[in-house]
């Protein structure tokens, strides 16, 4: 017999109105979820930047940081929908904690690795080596750690308010996606890459306490009654559910292209350094720039959410995303290259805070871990193989051209996809 679901707080009964802004804030756990997140991400992204930087300074070859981001995409991948399958099936709480464990030891070799005197007696192609190999390492633990963290959500808060839960985790993510480029810039201005690598240690250990107060919740029992299969079929099901359904497929495709081919953030150290002459400070300000824009829009998505014309929403959102990285590849000017990364943080919070609800209201409980997981897949392709081409694009095409193809790209796959969604328009979320 399985055991019984842990019950959500007594208070979910009685769930907050929905014009509550701080509906889900008003949950112990929700919070301690969100904050941890926020660290982590600070973390995560901090030690990014840092190590970015600190390659392309030693190497001045862009297709080096589309390498790094590949040797974190191809493990997280690989590995992503195994991970969705034990957060159906296992421990959350304790899938997380492994997972940051996990990281912080990658951290560690890290740190070892890149410390000046090991650093400058090592061959480079044994340094980069080692360094790509940890990269990897940490993408499994991601791996593990996004499909157990983000469908936790569901099993925290009432179904009435996953909207309003969606946007304050974005608010949580992109406030460490703020805070931690800037950290990096300035950090290593100051310290280098080991005063970075410190720091990113000790908020994993605060992660690492925030998550041990969440309660243990055993995994949720099938709504339709049937048993569950092997591996293979737990993983077969989680791929269907998503292929069909057109909402959640196209919306995760919306994302994985857009980003795939539109995203900047790789190659930022190249126009931080050798367009716009703005040295480490400037590459923080501009990685923090896309945060800020989508952490000042979420605020307003806690209040006023954009999933009562959804589709329409998302469609516009994206078309504006590729509008700023056009604008970005055009511009040689410090501040509005500040401004355009903005606009692309806000127009993309809005795509993520319509998917985050897509991705909660859709999946039943039994299926949502896996659901995320295959979500996540898409997410790490945009990403970290967006990292990928954007090197190798640069590299090519030169580094303003790679821009300017992407934002193109991104507009054609708008028009596709709104060719081929129109009866999504008619979806209600909320």
């Amino acid at each position: 017999m399985p055991e019984p679901i842990t019950p959500p707080p007594e208070d979910v009964a009685a769930a907050p109105p929905r014009h509550d802004a701080f509906a889900a804030l008003r949950y112990a756990e929700f919070r301690s979820l969100t904050f941890g997140v926020f660290l982590f991400t600070i973390a995560i992204l901090a030690q990014e930047v840092a190590l970015g930087y600190e390659l392309y300074r030693l190497t001045r070859d862009p297709l080096v940081l589309g390498f790094t981001g590949l040797a974190e995409a191809v493990p997280f991948i690989a590995l992503a929908l195994v991970g969705g399958h034990f957060a159906d099936r296992g421990d959350r709480k304790r899938i997380m904690l492994l997972a940051v464990g996990a990281i912080m030891l990658g951290t560690a070799v890290l740190l070892w690795v890149t410390l000046p005197a090991l650093r400058d007696s090592l061959p480079r192609g044994v340094l980069l080596g080692t360094i790509y190999g940890v990269i990897a390492a940490l993408g499994l633990a991601r791996g593990f750690f996004s499909p157990a963290a983000s469908s936790l959500t569901a099993f925290i808060v009432p179904r009435a308010i996953y909207s309003n839960a969606a946007a304050w985790r974005s608010t949580g993510w992109q406030g460490g996606a703020i805070i931690g480029p800037v950290c990096a810039g300035f950090l290593y201005a100051g310290f280098g890459l080991t005063g970075t690598l410190v720091v990113s240690l000790g908020l994993m250990v605060a992660v690492l306490l925030l998550f041990s107060t969440l309660r243990r919740r055993p995994p949720a029992p099938r709504q339709d009654g049937a048993r569950d299969g092997n591996i293979w079929q737990s993983l077969r099901e989680g791929i269907a559910f998503v292929f069909n359904t057109p909402i959640i497929l196209y919306s995760i495709s919306l994302d994985l292209f857009s980003v795939l081919f539109g995203g900047v953030v790789a190659i930022l150290p190249i126009f931080a350094t050798d367009i716009l002459h703005a040295g480490p400070q400037g590459l923080g300000i501009l990685r923090a720039a896309p945060a800020i824009g989508a952490m000042l829009t979420v605020l307003i998505c806690t209040r006023y959410p954009p999933t009562r014309h959804a589709w329409r929403n998302l469609l516009v959102v994206v078309a504006g995303f590729g509008c700023a990285t056009l604008l970005f590849a055009w511009s040689k000017v410090f501040w509005l290259s500040a401004l355009a990364l903005f606009l692309t943080g806000a127009f993309d919070s809005v795509s993520v805070v319509i998917r985050g609800t897509i991705l909660q209201v859709m999946p039943p409980d039994h299926l949502r871990g896996r659901v995320i997981s295959v979500n996540g897949i898409f997410l790490s392709a945009s990403n970290e193989l967006g990292a990928f081409e954007s090197g190798l694009a640069a590299k090519l095409l030169g580094t303003v051209p790679s821009v300017l193809f992407g934002g193109g790209l991104t507009l054609l796959t708008v028009l596709y996809v709104w060719r081929r969604s129109k009866e999504l328009f008619k979806v209600k979320l909320a």
